[in-house]
């Protein structure tokens, strides 16, 4: 079998580079895609899996983007000496797709936002979710590449990735990455039906679409579908759960304490949180409290 090779990586500490905004595409009724390049793209180094970085956003009515200059928590410090109306905002985000320059045109990236509405006001919410809803060709963003997490070893052959549609980009991106004869189940749970999205996997990799209905907890379809999954014996197994923080780690949870999984044979990662009593409650409900 040909071997994975997913270490885990974190890059050497860097500067941001500053791309420009080259296409926007509301791909299904969640999610805007947003391609950028230009600028300093020649500088990022793609990775595969679920890469990962800092976004740097402008400020409301700023015409770019002020970056730091200097690496690590140097950067971090100047970055809050930044002049409020200056600074620009940070988010984390995982590329969605990466296509290298060709003859006719250079590199791009692109970039998927969920759009989350409030359930009363029908409102974005969140400042980047607000801006890639908005953003013009042109407009200059910064970007910090972070490495990914995907932590499993070479000899692993079947995969179990779970994810809300925050992870959706991430479980494309393993899924891309994987070995051809890689075998395993992707679960992913979205807002829609149409935000299904196609992407290149192995073969021997299942793809299951979640579709939430509207007064479910996050996360609680997708960890009801990994818990009625019949698991295999006698092959290395490595399992992925990203996105609300209760279905990461209650995925954790369901394969290393009732699975009997090592907690080595797991990655996973909270990329946002319910308010503070739904998500005790959500997480409850996903372990099975």
């Amino acid at each position: 079998m040909a071997k994975t090779h997913s270490r885990q990586v974190k890059t050497e500490r860097t500067t941001p580079i500053e791309l420009e905004v080259l296409a926007t595409a509301r791909v299904s009724p969640s999610f805007t895609r947003i391609t950028v390049g230009g600028g300093e793209i020649d500088r990022f180094t793609p990775r595969g899996f679920d890469q990962w970085f800092r976004l740097f956003l402008p400020p409301q009515g700023a015409e770019g983007v002020r970056l730091p200059d200097r690496d690590g928590y140097l950067g971090y410090a100047q970055l809050l000496r930044t002049p409020k109306a200056e600074r620009p905002t940070m988010r984390n985000y995982t590329v969605r797709e990466y296509r290298a320059a060709t003859a006719e045109r250079g590199a791009e990236l692109d970039i998927d936002f969920v759009l989350h509405e409030h359930p009363e006001t029908g409102e974005l919410e969140g400042v980047a979710a607000a801006w890639a809803a908005s953003c013009l060709i042109g407009d200059r963003i910064g970007v910090l590449d972070e490495g990914y997490g995907f932590d499993a070893p070479d000899e692993a052959e079947w995969f179990l990735l779970v994810a809300d549609e925050t992870g959706l980009p991430a479980v494309a991106g393993i899924a891309a990455s994987l070995s051809a004869d890689a075998r395993g189940v992707a679960i992913v749970e979205i807002p829609h039906a149409d935000d299904a999205q196609e992407f290149p996997k192995p073969a021997g990799l299942v793809v299951h679409w979640v579709v939430r209905e509207h007064h479910d907890r996050p996360g609680a379809g997708a960890y009801a579908a990994a818990a009625t999954l019949e698991l295999p014996a006698d092959v290395v197994t490595h399992g992925y759960a990203v996105g609300e923080s209760g279905l990461a780690t209650g995925i954790r949870r369901l394969l290393v304490n009732e699975r009997g999984w090592a907690k080595t044979d797991v990655s996973f990662c909270g990329y946002w949180r319910l308010p503070k009593g739904a998500a005790a409650i959500e997480t409850a409900q996903l372990i099975g409290a």
